[in-house]
């Protein structure tokens, strides 16, 4: 698919994935207002959403929740925004997502499965499931 993309274009995307990374919610959350796909999914199925929260940017996961964010999206590893967010241990992202409606039980691994792998009791009880 990049094969029909441009140099500017495949920049534009790299720098847009790189603002989910680094929590740049005002100038992410300005792109998609102004047309950028919110489910823009890199070469590795990672959305802007899980990037955000595996990034712990749980102000980043909001605005783009806010702006239509598909959390039921999984990465090519089968891995979940919210997983990723008890991945890292990111309780107001964990609350965002929970907040949003995405499943604890979604993705293989799921967000509760990861919590139990990882003996992360504080997820499970943020996931409801301790």
């Amino acid at each position: 698919m990049t094969d029909d993309l441009d140099a500017e274009t495949i920049e534009f995307a790299h720098r847009m994935f790189d603002l989910a990374r680094s929590g740049a919610e005002d100038e992410l959350a300005a792109n998609v207002d102004a047309g950028l796909p919110v489910n823009l999914t890199n070469a590795k199925g990672d959305t802007l959403l899980i990037l955000a929260a595996y990034h712990a940017h749980p102000e980043t996961v909001a605005a783009l929740l806010a702006r239509g964010a598909d959390h039921t999206r999984a990465n090519d590893r089968g891995q979940t925004a919210l997983a990723a967010a008890v991945f890292r241990q990111n309780a107001e992202a964990v609350r965002a997502l929970l907040d949003a409606g995405a499943d604890p039980d979604h993705g293989d691994p799921s967000a509760a499965e990861t919590a139990r792998f990882f003996g992360l009791p504080q997820m499970l009880t943020a996931l409801g499931r301790d």
